[in-house]
């Protein structure tokens, strides 16, 4: 859940890098989500409250995109591989690079790590 709000307070940040439990847990707690309030509306056998979810997903439209770019920025490649079907589901669950690279610096903090196996 922590993962979650820490993509909801970078809403429509595009820089920097996401790490895979980052990206993965906001996936998990957002279906999660989706799933339960389909249920209630459903459930409640009123076709009024419809738009509830629909203005859940529209809310997190742009965050999911920002950290779905993030997510490619932590595997080196552009965020617009995230338009690339397939290709950008085997990238999410890819590992990410370790140390910075062009993006950003290493979600995790392993900078000190990269730099002794350098030497």
């Amino acid at each position: 859940m922590n993962h979650f709000i820490n993509v909801l307070k970078k809403y429509a940040v595009f820089s920097g890098r996401s790490s895979r439990a980052e990206y993965w847990y906001f996936v998990l707690v957002n279906v999660i989500i989706g799933l339960i309030l389909g249920y209630l509306v459903t459930s409640s056998g009123s076709a009024g409250l419809a738009f509830i979810p629909m203005i859940y997903n529209l809310a997190l439209l742009v965050p999911s995109i920002a950290v779905g770019v993030r997510r490619m920025h932590d595997v080196n490649k552009s965020g617009w591989f995230v338009l690339v079907p397939f290709y950008n589901l085997y990238l999410a669950v890819t590992e990410g690079t370790h140390g910075p690279n062009e993006y950003g610096s290493d979600p995790y903090g392993n900078e000190d790590l990269n730099q002794l196996v350098e030497n």
